[in-house]
């Protein structure tokens, strides 16, 4: 009776089949390919962890990316450009982020600083431009205070 009552409310091959689809789906991975560059060199098509931020990522990668302030958004060494596309997908940058942008090395309407921008799976695919120079406004002595 038992056998009867799964057979008919049980389907186990539809049961797998789903099982199977959502394993695959983007949403439920843990990294989410980027591929970051410098000029016209590609350096890296690299898996991102999700809920890290690209700054970190590149770095964990071997990508020369700057990180004057670790993270904290008091610098512009962390300045790439991100491709329309995915731009569009990011939330606003901050306020403070605004700011610290007018620093950077020739800033533009994709501009945004890699430690601001969280991994999500809307990042799959994004193309991130490293530019050429830096400007490092953060000395050892603003470091000390933060």
């Amino acid at each position: 009776m038992l056998s009867t009552f799964f057979s008919s409310h049980l389907n186990i091959t539809n049961v797998l089949s789903s099982a199977v689809a959502i394993s695959s789906f983007p949403r439920f991975a843990s990294t989410v390919p980027v591929t970051f560059q410098k000029g016209d060199q590609v350096w890296k098509d690299v898996p991102v962890d999700l809920g890290s931020n690209l700054m970190r990522e590149a770095q964990r990668n071997g990508i020369n990316l700057g990180g004057a302030c670790e993270g904290s958004c008091a610098c512009s060494t962390c300045h790439v450009y991100v491709d329309q596309e995915h731009f569009d997908k990011l939330p606003e940058a901050s306020e403070r982020e605004d700011d610290m942008i007018d620093f950077a090395f020739e800033p533009d309407v994709t501009s945004r600083l890699a430690c601001q921008i969280e991994v999500t799976p809307e990042l799959s695919g994004a193309r991130v431009d490293i530019p050429l120079q830096t400007r490092n406004m953060v000395s050892e002595e603003d470091l000390l205070d933060l």
